[in-house]
């Protein structure tokens, strides 16, 4: 069974208040859907990066994050992501959220009122106490990183 948190959510501006908030589009989804809260259609060029407003602000609980993530079909259909991708909504922000939106293909594609731009997922966050030592244990990697293990 899934732990179930509250996450108050305010909407900014009423000339946007028939854009739904986020939410769960199946009862297995891990992400909630979030929209665009815009006047205008929105055309994003190839290679181009846009502010996507949402018309909410929101409050997590101390402890836990939202990361915003990319839509699958925007990417796979579209070839449309997120830049900074996780983004991370911290619980103390209490801002506009917006999503920051690339065009990774060759065609312009254009965002609407309301369309589905990303998708929210909440998660606990876990904090770290640094302690800086002289010396670290050793592992069977040791320092090895960026592709040493080839292809296979």
């Amino acid at each position: 069974m899934t732990e179930e948190i509250k996450i108050k959510v305010k909407r900014l501006n009423e000339e946007f208040s028939e854009v739904p908030l986020p939410h769960y589009a199946t009862p297995g989804s891990a992400g909630m859907d979030i929209r665009a809260a815009i006047k205008d259609d929105v055309i994003l060029k190839p290679g181009i990066v846009e502010l996507i407003p949402t018309n909410i602000s929101v409050e997590i609980p101390a402890g836990y994050e939202i990361q915003v993530r990319p839509r699958s079909g925007l990417a796979a259909n579209h070839s449309i992501g997120l830049l900074n991708s996780p983004g991370t909504i911290d619980s103390d922000y209490r801002g506009e959220v917006k999503i920051i939106m690339m065009n990774f293909g060759k065609e312009d594609f254009k965002i609407s009122k309301g369309d589905r731009i990303a998708q929210l997922i909440v998660s606990k966050v876990y904090t770290a106490r640094i302690e800086e030592v002289e010396d670290l244990n050793s592992s069977h990697r040791g320092e090895g990183g960026f592709g040493h293990t080839g292809k296979k």
